[in-house]
């Protein structure tokens, strides 16, 4: 298996809300399967499938809705590696490689946890700087990276 296989294609937003840009408060989901862990919503990308299809329906399948616009793309793969007790789960791989986008909500948008496959249990819009703190330890760099990123483009 070739290095690159070893890590599972992935799409990854920040998503902020229609007020942006006066209001810059970013979208974080509590898992419903880990505790008081949470993220960014992201999916993997089927094969086959494009990487902006991925995100849109990765969006709609996990907050329910997909009323949204691209504002930026992070401009490159950032991979990161499962912590051992999530790894056997999630074999062959060990880690993921995601694109990120920075997304705005439609107005109209109505965020709706109660998916098909519902993966978090609760979401808040925070302070781009509060992320950090109450995320899941393995994907803090990713994210660090990936914020730090849209902050100097002037975006968040």
């Amino acid at each position: 298996m070739k290095i690159e296989e070893q890590y599972r294609p992935n799409v990854a937003m920040i998503i902020v809300s229609h007020e942006y840009p006066q209001k810059k408060n970013i979208f974080i989901a509590q898992r419903n399967d880990l505790g008081d862990i949470w993220q960014f919503p992201q999916g993997g990308i089927d094969e086959g499938e494009e990487v902006l299809d991925a995100l849109f329906r990765e969006m709609e399948e996990e907050i329910g809705t997909a009323a949204a616009e691209i504002v930026a793309e992070y401009p490159e793969w950032i991979s990161y590696d499962f912590p051992a007790k999530i790894a056997k789960s999630m074999k062959p791989y060990k880690g993921q490689t995601q694109r990120y986008f920075l997304v705005k909500l439609d107005k109209d948008a109505k965020i709706d946890l109660e998916t098909h496959h519902p993966e978090f249990s609760s979401y808040k819009f925070v302070d781009v700087d509060e992320v950090l703190d109450i995320t899941a330890h393995f994907k803090k760099p990713v994210y660090e990276n990936v914020i730090n990123y849209f902050k100097d483009e002037g975006l968040l």
